[in-house]
């Protein structure tokens, strides 16, 4: 206990690891002040207009369809729609109907909808007949949003490698570690006093990111806290390796670094981009990330049938890991 004492002292003199365990819970929060924020409409189609071109009609018709700004010359118009950053269609009227002005290096979406626009303002009547049904959301934890969520929340499971790299390679540098080797200890209780530094960091971290950002079914807590536990353990065992293997502080980074963009990529690309029924989908659990990184997005989905298989998988990559751990520690320390 004295000795995890000593280590949170001089954990508070790294502003490294005070900064990876207070950023997921800031992106945590401004998440939750954006929750108001509609997503899907982001990247909604802008349309502008030369002043008191258009009649009031066809100004709220656009409104309607999506975002107006009114400009006073033709000049001011045409440099709107050419700026590349507001892929803005430009919307005049003459005496045959609308008449569209595209920059020419817009979306393709909104070439196509510049080329449409005087025929569905045509035939607005016959649309606005139309007998439209309107899907409610399932839940409000939807699609980019709840990608976000889940980065953020991976990234804070995975912060207990960065404390304990940290920590081990101070230790190198101040020459502590040559005092660790000799000390009465066993390779066991070493190893779980290097790890409950990370564990803690990393699941604190996590825990206070949770509750601010996510609302979770009560019946989800329990497979989520087992997923939070594992998670944040096995990124503090990463952090020992990463440790053990680190001659210096700039090699240490280059390894945490890497180790942080292998776990949170290839997750992230093989949700978005393979089927679950695909073998590369079942081959990204070789990564413990991917487990949680899964089993995060059925939570926020209000799905749980998965998530014991994903607690099943962090629980095999933790046991073996460990594993592996141990006889390294022990073949070092003969």
């Amino acid at each position: 206990m004295e000795r995890l004492k000593y280590q949170m002292k001089n954990i508070r003199r790294d502003k490294m690891c005070i900064l990876t365990f207070l950023l997921p819970i800031v992106v945590g929060i401004a998440i939750h002040f954006l929750s108001d924020l509609s997503l899907q409409n982001i990247g909604g189609t802008s349309f502008a207009g030369l002043k008191g071109n258009l009649s009031e009609e066809i100004v709220l018709w656009l409104e309607q369809i999506g975002t107006y700004t009114e400009y006073e010359t033709l000049d001011a118009l045409e440099i709107a729609i050419n700026e590349p950053s507001t892929q803005m269609i430009g919307v005049l009227e003459n005496g045959h109907g609308l008449h569209t002005l595209l920059s020419g290096d817009e979306l393709e979406v909104n070439k196509i909808i510049g080329n449409t626009l005087p025929s569905l303002y045509q035939n607005r009547e016959n649309i606005t007949g139309a007998k439209t049904t309107l899907i409610p959301l399932k839940t409000d934890n939807s699609g980019i949003k709840s990608l976000f969520i889940a980065i953020t929340l991976v990234t804070a499971m995975f912060m207990g490698c960065t404390f304990n790299a940290m920590n081990m390679i101070g230790e190198k540098e101040d020459g502590i570690s040559f005092i660790n080797q000799i000390l009465p200890m066993s390779v066991k209780t070493y190893i779980i006093q290097k790890t409950a530094l990370g564990f803690i960091g990393g699941f604190l971290s996590t825990l206070i990111t949770a509750l601010i950002c996510i609302r979770i079914n009560p019946m989800q807590i329990i497979p989520f806290m087992i997923i939070m536990i594992l998670s944040a353990y096995i990124a503090a065992l990463i952090g020992l390796y990463i440790g053990r293997h680190s001659e210096g502080l700039m090699i240490g980074l280059v390894y945490i670094k890497m180790i942080m963009i292998v776990f949170l990529a290839p997750p992230i690309l093989v949700y978005i981009t393979v089927s679950p029924s695909s073998p590369v989908f079942y081959l990204s659990y070789i990564l413990p990330s991917s487990a949680t990184f899964y089993a995060l997005m059925d939570i926020l989905s209000g799905q749980s049938q998965d998530l014991w298989v994903a607690i099943i998988i962090l629980l095999s990559h933790s046991v073996l890991w460990s594993i592996v751990y141990l006889l390294v520690e022990r073949h070092h320390r003969l």
